[in-house]
């Protein structure tokens, strides 16, 4: 008898249609064969993503008692199931330089992680599809202006186009989460480089969203000159109020932070 382990943040999708919407929203993807599923569990999504013609799939599984279940019952997988922790699983080792889509019904206390591996990954990874606590999911998908958009929100939509696909209810899960779930897709936007310093942007953007409710003359004192702070109506804004190309245009021309004393 399989038994969901606390450990792991485990919550098994037990829910048949919804795992064959999971698979369904899968794009293909020209030059993409490939698909890597994580932390698959019992396998209930597993089932439908190697139904999903035109790709190969693989999986990451933390739990050893999980890789031997779905051993037992995915032969098909012989060698493509691997035991380890997603975040600190070197992808191109596993996977190879080659595109591979990423897909699975992701562990809640990580999953602000796997989306940042994800997108320290983009060249390799043109799209996700996942499912999220719904609050994550509608903070990653979520507008300039919007109350829970945030840091994770630029960084991600920064790199990739989302999109909000569809709710999911605590009872789809064995043991049911204490929250409600979502799945979003990400599908990575090709339009060449962000178009400034990606270490300066980052900065940015945590330093901006770590002062939230300040006005950015009050946050971004160490970027930036006092008096162009003090006279452009910029500064006059608060971080939700900016989109990935303001971040963009205020990496640009930013400064150097002051040297601590």
């Amino acid at each position: 008898m399989i038994h969901a382990k606390k450990s792991f943040g485990q919550h098994f999708l037990k829910d048949e249609p919804i795992a064959a919407r999971i698979a369904e929203a899968v794009p293909l993807l020209e030059g993409c064969a490939r698909l890597l599923e994580i932390g698959p569990g019992t396998g209930m999504l597993t089932k439908y993503l190697l139904k999903r013609q035109g790709y190969e799939l693989a999986a990451v599984e933390a739990d050893r008692d999980m890789v031997a279940h779905l051993g037992r019952h995915f032969p098909e997988l012989a060698g493509r199931v691997h035991l380890g922790d997603f975040l600190e699983t070197d992808l191109p080792a596993l996977m190879g330089n080659g595109p591979f889509v990423v897909a699975g019904n992701f562990p809640y206390n990580i999953s602000s992680q796997i989306l940042v591996k994800i997108v320290d990954n983009r060249s390799l990874v043109p799209a996700m599809v996942g499912m999220f606590q719904r609050e994550m999911a509608e903070r990653v998908c979520a507008p300039p202006g919007n109350k829970v958009y945030g840091a994770l929100s630029v960084l991600v939509q920064a790199f990739y186009r989302t999109e909000f696909l569809f709710g999911v209810k605590p009872g789809s899960f064995n043991p049911p989460p204490k929250v409600q779930s979502a799945v979003i897709r990400l599908t990575r936007r090709d339009e060449g480089p962000l178009g400034c310093d990606e270490a300066r942007f980052r900065t940015l953007v945590r330093t901006a969203f770590g002062q939230r409710r300040k006005m950015l003359r009050n946050s971004m004192a160490g970027f930036f000159p006092k008096e162009i702070l003090a006279q452009d109506p910029f500064f006059t804004k608060r971080p939700e109020q900016l989109g990935v190309a303001d971040f963009v245009e205020m990496a640009n021309r930013s400064e150097p932070p002051v040297p601590m004393d």
